[in-house]
């Protein structure tokens, strides 16, 4: 089969290289050095020729896995706020009062399995509760409701390893439940990850590991790391999701906002790193609204002073949180300078033209477009006609030309 054809059916850019190492794409991938960004839509064909195989196949598993293990260390995964795993009471309490804010619910404690048994490692406030569910329970529910307590599954593929227990006098949404259940299933499958990852450097560090063996484990970790790179994905998005409800919009406003930003990215040939970064931060764009009370955002009449200041400071709240969560921090400067107006009379730092980061330039437009032609419970949406001109009359004071110029050729 030529490499043309094997194009048209399909086959991946890793099976159409003339230049793989003993025909094994992971050994291309890892030959690159690219590290994190394990991704075959960025192995290209000059690439692929520089590859060496100038050391032994067992020296190579062992140099992957030490870079992997570098990588998915817990100070980079499972540091969520800013703690070292041995501080794991101060993590789990952290989420749990994060979870508390977020929902407005009365309670959230973190349950990890430990020898066999639910052991609390977590909570949001310093009541004790005894859990009245098994890890048998777990096996087979993600989400149970007992006793006026919901019980979230917190696994990694099938096993469970812990669980978040929600206390709450309302019914809880379902955008706030699949937010629960996101942050368990990250959590849950970077605590496997990082038991994986001293497993791994028990290997390494063996004179009697094989190369099947140390294979076999790149095979567990790279499976792992794919799991966390899709849970991630679910947390950004039901994360977004839960914003949007805050925010009372009646459509996904940040979910829109971001495909109109993807699209934008394309009109303009970016790539796909690029892209993918544009559109995480066109998601959590307004991530900063889900700690302040919804009554703030369903209010109609004239805001307070306080209540002002907090919507007004809502994207520096994000930034804070988007900092400590560490798939995400490429996207900060692209939310913090998204108010940022091309004449220089935008806000924090009254930056001009093209010294705005152009992600942020992007979502600005993106935003604005989206928020008009959308349904709020304060005003109708706007026709997007009308929008679009109010848009180009303002191109080259608030907004980027170039970017109106985009938005025109994806909404025409």
């Amino acid at each position: 089969m030529t490499k043309e054809d094997k194009k048209q059916s399909g086959v991946s850019l890793f099976g159409q290289s003339d230049f793989l190492i003993e025909g094994d794409p992971i050994e291309e991938m890892f030959a690159l050095n690219l590290g994190d960004f394990i991704s075959e839509t960025l192995i290209s064909e000059d690439l692929a020729k520089k590859i060496s195989v100038s050391v032994n196949k067992k020296e190579r598993l062992q140099n992957q896995l030490r870079e992997l293990i570098d990588i998915y260390s817990s100070k980079n995964t499972l540091c969520v706020l800013n703690f070292t795993k041995g501080e794991e009471q101060a993590i789990y309490s952290s989420i749990a009062k994060s979870i508390v804010q977020m929902l407005e619910i009365q309670e959230c404690l973190i349950y990890l399995v430990k020898s066999e048994k639910l052991v609390l490692i977590g909570n949001s406030t310093d009541e004790l509760l005894e859990a009245s569910v098994t890890i048998n329970d777990l096996l087979y529910n993600d989400i149970i409701d007992k006793d006026g307590f919901t019980y979230i599954s917190m696994r990694s593929s099938t096993m469970p390893v812990g669980m978040i227990v929600l206390k709450s006098d309302l019914k809880l949404e379902e955008d706030y439940l699949e937010l629960v259940l996101s942050i368990a299933n990250l959590l849950g499958t970077t605590i496997t990850l990082q038991n994986e990852v001293e497993n791994t450097n028990t290997l390494i560090n063996s004179p009697d590991t094989s190369e099947i063996d140390l294979k076999q484990e790149r095979a567990e970790l790279t499976a792992l790391i794919g799991d966390l790179c899709d849970y991630q994905q679910s947390f950004v998005e039901a994360l977004a999701n839960a914003v949007d409800r805050k925010g009372q919009y009646t459509v996904s406003h940040s979910r829109n906002t971001a495909k109109l930003a993807r699209s934008i990215c394309k009109k303009l040939g970016l790539n796909e790193k690029t892209t993918d970064l544009i559109y995480y931060a066109g998601l959590l764009q307004n991530i900063g609204k889900i700690t302040l009370p919804e009554r703030i955002f369903a209010t109609n009449g004239k805001l307070s002073a306080d209540e002002l200041q907090k919507i007004k400071n809502h994207t520096n709240v994000g930034v804070n949180l988007l900092m400590n969560i560490n798939f995400l921090s490429e996207v900060v400067p692209y939310i913090t300078y998204q108010t940022e107006r091309v004449d220089g009379s935008g806000s924090p730092e009254g930056l001009k033209g093209q010294s705005i980061p152009l992600g942020s330039r992007i979502i600005a437009v993106a935003d604005a477009y989206s928020a008009m032609t959308s349904d709020r419970p304060y005003r109708k949406a706007m026709d997007c006609d009308k929008a679009f001109e109010i848009i180009v009359s303002e191109a080259g004071q608030k907004w980027d030309k170039d970017v109106v110029n985009a938005l025109g050729q994806v909404i025409k």
